[in-house]
């Protein structure tokens, strides 16, 4: 896969999060190299998913 990215200015004013999933990214700024990686050894009979829980205020 490739992807480009073109560095322009960038003015983020307030971020609000209520939220985060188990496989998520944040990113605000610059970043030279991401390297995701994930392992998963549990059968899927016993993955429990429930709803997400919201951060504290």
């Amino acid at each position: 896969m490739n992807f480009h990215v073109y560095n322009r200015d960038i003015c983020v004013g307030q971020i609000r999060i209520i939220g985060v999933s188990s496989s998520s990214l944040l990113m605000i700024g610059d970043t030279e190299t991401i390297q995701l990686a994930s392992t998963f050894d549990t059968p899927a009979e016993s993955l429990i998913v429930g709803p997400l829980v919201p951060l504290a205020p």
